[in-house]
């Protein structure tokens, strides 16, 4: 069993936005409902078939935080309000959990909070739409974009925004950034590096050229002349064909155990460990032993057992290869366990978030912990393995106590982290 110290890193705060909900609450209501976010944008071009954001005032999105402060709501307008897409989806996600975790209350020394931006290559968005302007007129391209283009300008905006004195970092892992994000917060709370950690998974702004890149190699699904937005993406289906991009971004405040007691803030859930481990591949292909080794290796830094698992929030984005590898890799791990574990895919609903999906669907198991209850498989009508206590077309109650959530990258990054769920203050089960 582990040291007691390595159990106490805690989930106080959380902010999102998707496709499927502007903001936790909204989001825990349509994962309940299992509402679908993905659209047909129109055209035949890669990514017509996509799960958009709503359309983003960052001023609106900041009135409807009841817990924000109206000065800081100004100052957010002023770090952001002209920065591209992405740094403001993050203001938003961070402001909201910064005020859920009790910050804007309670004072805390700068020094000792961290931040971690989840993503790479983060707005290519923002320059591809740029390009066409600079080779006419190249002097008129805006000054800002020195620091706009570069993804530390998240840390710059949000430090700036919330005072933090801390270390930063972004940390990059494909589609694993989100995990990645996650147990790098952890492990500095951990270190005593911090007592609290903001981790935001940054909202992937991908341009057409990454798109029909994705396209090119096989990745993105909705290929077939019937395909329609609503049944495109289909986790753990016999027909699925690839991964539906989706956009989304979210934040965590992790804290530990003791800060979040001397603050009194309610403690949202316990992160109980987590694994990050490489195949020695720079491919895209999955590999069933890496996943099996980062689930394992999540496990044991929990001094969690897989019969102490009641449900995984797999990473299953809907790709022939990817989804049957899982699954493999799944049973591998759990075994004689199988049977009692309940499995569910969040980009079914949201679709394929990226750098911030491991962010994203941490906030959807957590919102399921706390509230009893697994959200459904869309479109899961055919399931490639029998075995598999997968869930289904419906929401279902569910008394959670102990979650895995899996998040894997192009070039064999594969990760899992441990969520409990939160307890008492006499230790019993929240």
């Amino acid at each position: 069993m582990m040291e007691d110290w390595k159990r106490r890193v805690c989930v106080t705060g959380m902010g999102v936005r998707t496709s499927i909900g502007s903001d936790v609450a909204e989001f825990a209501a349509a994962l309940r409902a299992g509402s679908c976010g993905i659209r047909d944008l129109g055209g035949t071009a890669p990514g017509h078939l996509c799960a958009p954001l709503p359309p983003l005032s960052l001023r609106d999105s900041l009135q409807r935080l009841p817990l924000v402060p109206k000065p800081l709501g100004s100052r957010a307008l002023a770090c952001a309000g002209r920065a591209p897409l992405a740094a403001q989806v993050a203001v938003q996600c961070a402001l909201e959990a910064w005020g859920q975790a009790g910050l804007f209350q309670h004072a805390i020394d700068p020094a000792t909070v961290s931040l971690v931006v989840a993503g790479q290559n983060i707005q290519p968005a923002y320059a591809y739409g740029l390009h066409e302007k600079f080779r006419s007129a190249p002097d008129y391209l805006p000054p800002s974009y020195a620091l706009h283009f570069l993804d530390s300008d998240h840390l710059g905006i949000l430090s700036e925004l919330l005072e933090i004195h801390g270390e930063g970092l972004t940390a990059g892992g494909a589609s694993a950034s989100g995990n990645v994000g996650i147990i790098q917060g952890m492990r500095q709370i951990r270190a005593g590096l911090c007592e609290v950690c903001v981790v935001v998974g940054a909202l992937a702004d991908l341009s057409p050229m990454e798109l029909q890149a994705l396209h090119g190699i096989g990745a993105l699904g909705g290929r077939g002349p019937d395909a329609t937005a609503q049944a495109a993406c289909r986790p753990f289906d016999a027909d699925r064909d690839g991964f539906i991009y989706g956009q989304g971004a979210g934040c965590l405040i992790l804290e530990s155990e003791a800060s979040a007691k001397r603050r009194g803030a309610a403690v949202l859930a316990q992160l109980a460990g987590g694994a990050i481990r490489l195949d020695g591949s720079r491919l895209a292909s999955p590999s069933q032993a890496g996943e099996a080794l980062a689930m394992r290796c999540a496990l044991r830094d929990a001094g969690l057992q897989p019969q102490d698992i009641d449900y995984i929030n797999a990473h299953a984005t809907s790709t022939v290869a990817g989804d049957l590898t899982e699954t493999l890799a799944i049973k591998e791990v759990f075994g004689d366990s199988l049977s009692r574990v309940l499995i569910n895919a969040t980009k079914g609903l949201t679709g394929h978030c990226l750098w911030s999906a491991g962010v994203i669907e941490a906030i959807a198991t957590i919102i399921q912990l706390r509230d009893g209850f697994v959200h459904p498989n869309l479109n899961l009508l055919r399931p490639i393995a029998s075995d598999c206590r997968f869930v289904g077309a419906q929401s279902d109650h569910a008394p959670l106590r102990t979650a895995l959530s899996n998040s894997f990258g192009f070039g064999g990054i594969n990760t899992a982290v441990a969520i409990t769920r939160a307890l008492g203050p006499h230790g019993e089960e929240g």
